[in-house]
């Protein structure tokens, strides 16, 4: 069964920091932050929440549908797709536009600071979402505001129940427009500090928006994750992972098992266990769609 996922394509410049940033940032003197960071290590990858959703979900057998906006500076990216055997027919070139760029410095202890310019991400909304009898599942995951909450109420038109997924783009909306996103979703996912922003701003308790949805993930990263359906709390144990080599792509690949999972018909909390399996093997290799699931899947 395909899955519509609606959300970002881009370029990830991936740097890594040998340090602590807690060690060269004075809290007293954030008010004057003049901070550089020599990063010895740099590449660039393939990235994107959808970009890497769909990786994901393809490896686990999956059949993903990218929405998403590139730039002019497309060609390797698409020709990634293809090569990678994703369909291209929801992804849209943008001219006079750059790819999304992100750039992400992780320090020794797994923290990261990210920049990131949005280019043709924010013309997502020009694709749009009608109803088609081989699409039954979606996400939003972060994308251009517009386009968030207009392919919202467009899944919503066409019957295809989705996953909310905010990430770094909660910030953009206000408590109604997140209310709004939980009541047109079948489900929601968020990490830790993403679900503490979401209750803030809308008031809600994670029991409460389980009433509201099918079902409520948030994940805890080392920790596992918190699954909530109908008011009720499961802790999902966490997979050690064999080395902590590079977390970034590790909720995206926790997501594409997540659709893979709801395509299957599973119930929430094994979905969110292979999405613990998923994350554990990502964060083994650098870049966030070099991973490999062939073990998992034999």
């Amino acid at each position: 069964m395909p899955a519509l996922i609606c959300g970002s394509l881009a370029f990830d410049t991936i740097m890594n920091f040998p340090g602590r940033f807690a060690e060269q940032i004075l809290p007293d003197q954030l008010h004057i932050l003049n901070a550089s960071f020599l990063v010895p290590d740099l590449r660039r990858d393939f990235g994107g929440c959808a970009g890497n959703i769909a990786y994901s979900l393809k490896l686990l057998g999956g059949t993903p549908l990218p929405m998403a906006t590139l730039g002019s500076d497309a060609a390797d990216y698409l020709a990634r797709l293809t090569a990678l055997g994703i369909s291209t027919e929801f992804v849209r070139q943008v001219p006079d536009a750059y790819t999304a760029q992100a750039m992400i410095m992780t320090d020794r202890d797994n923290n990261q600071i990210t920049a990131f310019h949005p280019g043709a991400m924010m013309q997502a909304h020009i694709n749009t979402i009608s109803a088609r009898d081989d699409i039954r599942i979606g996400i939003i995951s972060p994308d251009g505001r517009d386009a968030m909450l207009q392919h919202a109420q467009q899944f919503k038109a066409a019957g295809i129940p989705f996953v909310f997924d905010p990430g770094q783009g909660l910030p953009m909306f206000n408590g109604d427009e997140l209310i709004r996103f939980i009541d047109q979703a079948s489900w929601v996912t968020v990490n830790d500090y993403e679900g503490k922003m979401l209750c803030e701003r809308t008031g809600l308790s994670p029991a409460d928006i389980s009433q509201r949805v099918h079902g409520l993930v948030i994940t805890l990263g080392h920790e596992g994750c918190e699954v909530w359906v109908a008011g009720d709390r499961t802790h999902v144990a966490p997979v050690k992972a064999t080395e902590v080599v590079d977390p970034t792509g590790c909720g995206d690949a926790w997501r594409g098992a997540l659709l893979h999972g709801l395509e299957q018909g599973w119930p929430l909390a094994r979905c969110a266990a292979l999405g613990n399996q998923v994350g554990a093997i990502k964060i083994a290799s650098r870049g966030p769609q070099n991973y490999d699931l062939a073990a998992l899947v034999a």
